[in-house]
């Protein structure tokens, strides 16, 4: 089913300069890196480090990707914080942009009911003069959004669709099945090890990390599970996997985006700095990472 919303989304890592400000030249080169190979960016998302930002500061990264925006490719604007109020200025103001729907979170803090996560999203989606997708993401939030409130949100004309990164497989399974035939409403995997097999049960799309690293992967894995090809989507997944294991292993979330920064640098597409309270990796760690990725080239060249 072609819905307004599907595809590969990249959750972008933010480029930053050495003293903390946003890099706005090399922004624009993953806009049109990834545009090159057909996939869309979410911007300010978890993997951008959305919470550590100014405001001022999120406006020149959104207006940076929106600026650079290819034929046909959409922009993502992440938002979590914790002021219904500042999120709905906040999503207006990337909207005007130029992006084309937001993405937002749970409110980071409180411990919510059912009654109340709806009542945030719905008040969010009143209020935005543009498309809202919900982003489910208990790691960070605490909190898992029950399926009946999903299901109460997606009667919303303004609520398009989810993302959800939530690790359970009879949840994915059960998003897919019930979503898949709605022409209003789009569901995107988070998890990243399932990428090709949601898009292969009835997933609308994809969000994976690591296709900030490998584009082009995740490019050819669309493709194999658009014409069928079933087994050449799983190889291509079995190796975004094996990317995704030398800077997602043994890591906290924290600390696997600063080895994403870092592997990403030596491609020559962005520095390593970190907004704090992230940090640079340290330097045995950043060897490490360097060493193994360049031995996963050598073993498997068609990955770089």
């Amino acid at each position: 089913m072609n819905k307004r919303f599907s595809g590969v989304v990249v959750p972008m890592i933010t480029p930053l300069q050495d003293d903390g400000s946003p890099d706005t030249v090399a922004v624009g080169g993953l806009m049109r890196l990834f545009h090159a190979h057909g996939l869309h960016p979410l911007v300010l998302g978890t993997t951008g480090e959305s919470p550590s930002f100014s405001k001022k500061e999120g406006f020149e990264v959104m207006s940076a990707a929106a600026l650079a925006k290819g034929a046909g490719q959409y922009v993502y604007a992440g938002m979590v914080g914790t002021v219904v109020r500042r999120l709905v200025k906040k999503g207006n103001a990337y909207l005007d942009m130029g992006a084309d729907a937001v993405v937002a979170t749970l409110p980071p803090y409180y411990p919510l009911t059912p009654e109340q996560m709806a009542y945030f999203f719905l008040v969010l989606a009143d209020s935005l003069r543009g498309p809202l997708l919900v982003y489910n993401i208990k790691a960070t939030t605490g909190m898992s959004l029950p399926l009946e409130v999903i299901e109460t949100l997606s009667q919303h004309p303004n609520i398009l669709g989810i993302k959800d990164s939530e690790r359970d497989e009879t949840r994915m399974m059960t998003l897919i099945e019930q979503y898949k035939d709605r022409p209003d409403f789009s569901y995107f995997c988070g998890w990243g090890a399932k990428g090709a097999e949601s898009l292969l049960l009835g997933a609308d799309g994809i969000v994976p990390s690591t296709a900030n690293l490998v584009p082009a992967l995740y490019e050819r894995l669309y493709a194999a599970v658009t014409a069928g090809q079933l087994a050449e989507a799983e190889r291509l997944q079995a190796l975004t996997d094996q990317v995704a294991a030398v800077y997602q292993g043994g890591m906290t979330l924290g600390e696997s985006l600063a080895a994403l920064k870092c592997l990403m640098h030596a491609q020559g597409r962005c520095g390593t700095a970190m907004k704090p309270p992230l940090t640079l990796l340290d330097t045995d760690k950043a060897t490490h990472i360097l060493e193994t990725y360049a031995a996963l080239l050598t073993s498997h060249p068609e990955i770089a």
